[in-house]
């Protein structure tokens, strides 16, 4: 029966429940009982959504014969559907208050766990208890309570009373072969007659024997999913009886299709406005080039997809089409497909980088540059890549990175959006402009006119960025003297020498001093601190600095 189709997650849930229960023959961990833990919840929450799907297909039954005047046959159908909902309800009823019996019967739930609603498998004082849930609902003969007897009628009850009602109503018998008995022994199963292991064994042995409570419970949901399953087919079939699956427009909504979402200031906004109108007696399967696409409640269908060109017309435009079809079944079971070529427009994607230094990059320095495709509006996601250089995206300013060449050579910087590429931009790179070095006296800079005093014990030199640097990266732009080598020169001869870092002590010299002297500064290393506050020598820096004393 065409209703009796399970939905993909109902089909999960079933396969998950077969691998589990024989995972359980095997005795295996705890840790197979925690997943039935997990596949009873979730049975539990798509029993749940299943009976209210039941509920307003039957509201719909009785909302549609009452619109058509409630005769007679109609009304059978009615009386039939609001049975077998009731039927369904108390059977389920009965199964939920089983599974409430089992956990009380095994100790109840750990100290400070509520039940989220009855028979909860979740923090179980009895989860690894193998012989009570057996035990109470195996036959007498077996040494059980025999609960297992009641359990099988009820199950099997349903089964025939749906049988019954849908034969009264003119279902085919391979309609009704459908509803088979949901509770059997061994050799009436397909599945376990064949079984040597399993022959012979009855439905409580087979279904409860040697369980762990939570797997108790989750068969337990895994019978009432099969009896919403046998009333959702049944309650399909006494649809289509009464024309609840018939094709009427009764949802009606405005709609207004603009000419284009994006509208300039200054120019006009053009839009079409209609009505449209669907059906919520039916869902439609949407397709866009083939590919089937979601369909909401109100049965509108959203397509999405990510628009890409390869060539655009000199206005930066590529045209492009894609086939919309929307399926539906038609009042007798005929299926019509309805199609329409729908154009659109792919814009050319614009790169826009702003930065201090837009058309060069310093190398080994961190170039912050702000990229932007204004075309892609809020769905722009960007990630960038680099050649001959590294790349730091920030994590909170979108199209902020921070680009780091590595060498002398060009950089192509590479932009996508989503994993889509956009483009890229080139840019040369400039090396890193010498500092000045410039000795210090804790009044100001030396005048290396003037000189300074021939008694004078200390220095510092101070390494100096060019300013145009500076200004552009301030976080790049920190240098200082690493080492230097000063020397006392009297007379073209050097008589002392110190060798020092940035702050200088020249009392080991200052003593041989005299007016007249020299003190001649050779820097052989200069170190940079970047933008990472990582620290590196400046490459091939050497500098001569002489200073007359007075």
């Amino acid at each position: 029966m065409a209703g009796g189709k399970e939905t993909p997650r109902q089909k999960l849930i079933g396969m998950m429940y077969l691998v589990l229960t024989a995972l359980l023959a095997l005795n295996v961990s705890t840790t197979v009982i925690d997943k039935f833990v997990f596949l009873d919840d979730s049975l539990v929450r798509a029993n749940g959504e299943t009976e209210k799907r039941n509920s307003q297909v039957l509201e719909n039954i009785v909302k549609t014969v009452d619109d058509t005047g409630n005769r007679a046959p109609d009304m059978k159908v009615v009386e039939a559907a609001q049975e077998i909902r009731a039927e369904a309800s108390k059977v389920l009823k009965e199964l939920t208050t089983l599974k409430g019996t089992l956990v009380d019967l095994t100790g109840g739930y750990e100290e400070g766990h509520d039940p989220e609603y009855t028979g909860d498998a979740k923090h179980l004082k009895g989860k690894t208890d193998y012989d009570k849930v057996g035990h109470y609902m195996m036959p007498e003969e077996e040494g059980g309570e025999g609960n297992g007897v009641v359990l099988k009628e009820s199950l099997n009850g349903y089964a025939e009373l749906v049988k019954e009602k849908l034969k009264e109503l003119g279902a085919e018998e391979s309609e009704l072969d459908f509803f088979k008995p949901i509770a059997v022994d061994a050799d009436e199963d397909p599945i376990y007659s064949q079984d040597p292991n399993q022959q012979g064994k009855t439905f409580s042995t087979l279904a409860f024997d040697s369980s762990p409570t939570p797997a108790g419970l989750a068969t337990i949901s895994d019978f009432q999913s099969k009896v919403l399953r046998y009333e959702t087919a049944a309650l399909d079939f006494l649809s289509g009886k009464v024309g609840a699956g018939d094709l009427k427009f009764d949802v009606i909504v405005p709609m207004v299709k603009p000419e284009s979402k994006y509208v300039a200031a200054g120019t006009k906004y053009t839009a079409k406005m209609f009505i449209a109108a669907s059906s919520s007696g039916i869902t439609p399967t949407m397709t866009y080039d083939g590919k089937e696409i979601d369909v909401d409640a109100s049965g509108q269908g959203s397509v999405e997809f990510t628009a890409t060109s390869s060539t655009f017309d000199k206005e930066g435009l590529a045209r492009k089409t894609y086939e919309a079809a929307i399926s539906v079944t038609l009042p007798g079971g005929k299926d019509t497909t309805f199609t329409s070529e729908i154009e659109y427009f792919v814009v050319k994607p614009t790169i826009q980088i702003q930065s201090t230094a837009v058309q060069a990059l310093y190398l080994r320095c961190g170039n912050n540059l702000d990229v932007q495709v204004p075309q892609l509006g809020v769905a722009y996601n960007p990630s960038f890549t680099a050649s001959n250089a590294r790349t730091f995206q920030s994590a909170t300013e979108k199209g902020q990175v921070t680009v780091v060449p590595t060498n002398g050579q060009d950089v192509e910087l590479k932009v996508s959006s989503s994993g889509n590429f956009i483009g890229a931009r080139s840019f040369k790179v400039r090396r890193i402009p010498a500092p000045v070095v410039t000795p210090f006296l804790p009044s100001g800079p030396v005048n290396l006119k003037d000189g300074i005093p021939a008694k004078t014990s200390r220095i510092q030199l101070r390494a100096l960025p060019d300013e145009s640097f500076q200004q552009f990266l301030p976080d790049d732009a920190n240098f200082r003297v690493a080492e230097a080598t000063l020397t006392l020169v009297s007379g073209g001869i050097g008589r002392a020498s110190i060798t020092s870092g940035p702050d200088v002590n020249l009392g080991p010299i200052a003593a041989q001093a005299r007016k007249g002297d020299n003190i001649v500064i050779e820097v052989k290393r200069v170190q940079r601190q970047n933008f990472r506050k990582d620290v590196e020598d400046f490459a091939n820096f050497n500098r001569i600095i002489q200073i007359p004393l007075k």
